[in-house]
């Protein structure tokens, strides 16, 4: 049985690595000759994704528990 240390280090980089692809394909997302999309758009997807940032730090420094749900545009 793995310690809890080798299991956080385990379970933290393959979920920041997935999460660094997800963020690249996110980005992918401004190629204006394959998509359309407004300031607005782009605006909400960053405010999103840096509040569930900020809520992951708030957490690891023993605050809040979570985000509200699913995002949409």
């Amino acid at each position: 049985m793995r310690d809890k240390r080798g299991k956080f280090i385990e379970l933290a980089t393959n979920r920041v690595n997935r999460t660094i692809k997800d963020i690249r394909l996110i980005g992918n997302l401004s190629n204006r000759s394959a998509y359309e999309y407004a300031e607005e758009d782009v605006k909400k997807i960053a405010k999103t994704l840096q509040r569930e940032l900020d809520l992951m730090k708030l957490r690891f420094a023993g605050g809040s528990q979570g985000g509200d749900g699913e995002f949409s545009l």
